[in-house]
């Protein structure tokens, strides 16, 4: 399961014992959906550029249709974390009919200026590499040094500042010629450049921006084709859906508050909810580092999901 192989598997929260759990990547990502680094058949080369922004929305019309192609017409849950989770709610407000119970982990309501703010420093990283070529790089060779960049940006607001010094403070790790526009002077300087270095082994450029892109436009009340706020979330309760919201104390990607901004919507909407704030020193990344903390709500939230 990778990254979920804590709360994914066969007697764990997520119990695949139990449950038939089906694990969907983004439309327009690198890791085996159609995306930019696929090849278009009308070119016979990578879509790069010519790849469409994706919104949320897509995604999860994306996703819908994989249910359907499996003869799924009703899920017990949607799960999903940071951004995922904001495709967790849009899937409850697209399809409120096709879900019981919804747990979105660590996430928001809508963008906020300050992740917009992260997201365009990202985005110009990127796009300000040599290699990039207007997305046209991969006869070329890729940006890395803009996409190592943009993961370093990104990577501090994943990670509590202090588990980022504790984890340097383990391992010296040496700046690659890959990497030697800049030496690094410290633990924290060469870790960070190592995770953007070890970010470009597995990723794709093009696929980065357009998921920034993705995540900076959302808006719940859009993307879910509603009226205001207080039909988006009336079709929750109207369907009779269950939300457990996970909050992390020491969260600097999705702040407490968006999560409190969330969950004033569902007690506005009259929906069903349990909101739990999680106190962790790991910050974000907590969902992927602390299962204990997630393992017996999500659990409890399955079980009586499973009796509605």
């Amino acid at each position: 399961m990778g990254w979920w192989e804590t709360l994914v598997g066969p007697g764990k929260a997520i119990d695949t014992d139990k449950y038939f759990v089906i694990c969907a990547n983004y439309l327009g990502g690198c890791y085996g959906s159609t995306g930019p680094a696929s090849i278009d058949p009308a070119t016979g080369i990578p879509y790069g550029p010519n790849f469409p922004n994706v919104t949320i929305h897509d995604v999860v019309q994306s996703q819908v249709r994989l249910l359907d192609h499996f003869g799924i017409d009703q899920l017990l849950a949607v799960v999903g974390p940071s951004v995922g989770g904001l495709a967790c709610t849009t899937f409850a407000a697209l399809f409120p009919d096709r879900v019981r119970v919804v747990i979105p982990i660590a996430t928001g309501v809508k963008t906020t200026v300050l992740n917009r703010i992260i997201l365009l420093e990202q985005i110009l990283a990127i796009e300000n590499d040599p290699s990039f070529n207007g997305g046209n790089y991969y006869a070329t060779g890729d940006p890395d040094i803009g996409l190592a960049l943009a993961r370093m940006i990104s990577h501090k607001t994943f990670v509590h500042l202090d588990a980022i010094e504790r984890r340097a403070s383990k391992d010296v790790i040496r700046t690659e010629d890959r990497f030697s526009w800049y030496r690094a002077h410290d633990h924290v300087e060469s870790y960070m450049l190592h995770q953007g270095k070890k970010f470009t082994d597995r990723f794709d450029a093009n696929t980065y921006l357009r998921i920034c892109e993705m995540w900076s436009r959302y808006d719940p009340v859009l993307e879910a084709d509603a009226t205001d706020r207080v039909e988006l979330y009336g079709r929750s309760a109207a369907a009779g859906q269950r939300f457990l919201v996970f909050s992390i104390q020491e969260d600097y990607c999705f702040y407490a508050e968006e999560q409190e901004r969330l969950v004033d919507g569902l007690k506005a909407g009259g929906v069903d909810h349990l909101f739990l704030t999680v106190h962790s020193d790991k910050g974000h990344d907590s969902f992927l580092l602390d299962p204990g903390l997630y393992a017996p709500h999500i659990r409890m939230v399955l079980a009586d999901g499973e009796l509605a």
